[in-house]
């Protein structure tokens, strides 16, 4: 009996099953396998969202570079040209004021950015670090904005704007926009990752919440300002219902709304539609490869705490 209970305390107790995790559990045997049939499939996969995406872009550009000469709506469709010219991009700019249009738009998604970086990140810091009395009904509110589609309120954005003054102004189509509830929350995410030790030592040293902001909190959420820049740029430069219904004045109209008496006075020319079209795309292109390494990197904010 003490030879057994010896080899037993020396052989130690059994190690346990090593439990698969949960990320191992649902990964896919066929294409997460380096495998040539699972690299296969990732880039046919890669592939169909490429054309899918970029396809229509690719397009676009292809039939805004071909000349009156060629047929763009032939049974074998071609994407290259075969005589490009840029002759389509100066028949839109003599048919309507394209730099007039832009610098409209121009204006009124500065409008929106600089309100959204501003207004956004102060709600965004209040939200997750100062203590007030109905911090979370506030914070379910701005959810529940979320919900609504834009179309519901645009009946009473409109009485607003005209109410106070705006309407038929660049300043009025950009007031709706100028503090986005989703940009709100997207800041108090990113100023929840940082530690609260931070701030709290802050605190001690004497800093007021001015200071904190700045200095603390600020250089560490520069990737989801980014985030919030482009896409508070992308949605008020592309917005085509609103500024339609709030502006009166051809002077006053932004791009994309200029953009469409292309598709009445030029209904025989998709050429010149195709060429309108990257004329309104161009800004947005420079303004996402200028940033994108800032975008990529905002992206992951907020996703984890600590």
């Amino acid at each position: 009996m003490t030879t057994v209970s010896e080899d037993r305390v020396e052989a130690g107790p059994t190690p346990a099953p090593r439990r698969r995790s949960s990320r191992s559990r649902h990964r896919s045997p066929v294409f997460d396998a380096v495998t040539p049939l699972g690299l296969t499939l990732r880039y046919l996969t890669l592939l169909v969202i490429l054309v899918i995406t970029v396809g229509p872009m690719l397009w676009e550009l292809s039939t805004s570079l071909k000349s009156a000469f060629e047929d763009v709506y032939t049974a074998t469709p071609r994407l290259l040209p075969q005589h490009p010219t840029l002759g389509n991009y100066g028949h839109v700019a003599r048919l309507i004021p394209v730099g007039h249009f832009a610098l409209n738009s121009v204006i009124v998604a500065a409008l929106d950015v600089a309100g959204n970086v501003l207004g956004a990140t102060a709600a965004g810091y209040a939200l997750a670090r100062l203590p007030f009395r109905g911090r979370r009904l506030l914070l379910g509110l701005f959810l529940s904005t979320l919900v609504l589609p834009g179309e519901v309120t645009i009946i009473s954005q409109y009485q607003t704007v005209t109410r106070l003054g705006f309407g038929n102004s660049l300043l009025g189509v950009a007031l709706p926009s100028m503090i986005g509830a989703l940009n709100v929350l997207l800041m108090r995410n990113a100023f929840l990752s940082i530690p609260a030790e931070l701030d709290e030592a802050a605190v001690i040293d004497g800093a007021t919440v001015w200071q904190r902001l700045r200095y603390i909190a600020l250089p560490g959420v520069k990737g989801t300002l980014s985030v919030i820049v482009i896409l508070t740029f992308i949605g008020a430069w592309d917005d085509f219902l609103w500024p339609l219904l709030v502006l009166q004045s051809p002077d006053k109209l932004t791009l994309t709304v200029g953009l469409s008496y292309l598709q009445g006075a030029l209904v025989a020319d998709p050429r010149a539609i195709a060429a309108g079209a990257m004329i309104a795309l161009l800004p947005v292109l420079v303004l996402f490869v200028a940033l994108q390494r800032f975008f990529f990197r905002g992206v992951g904010e907020g996703a984890v705490k600590g």
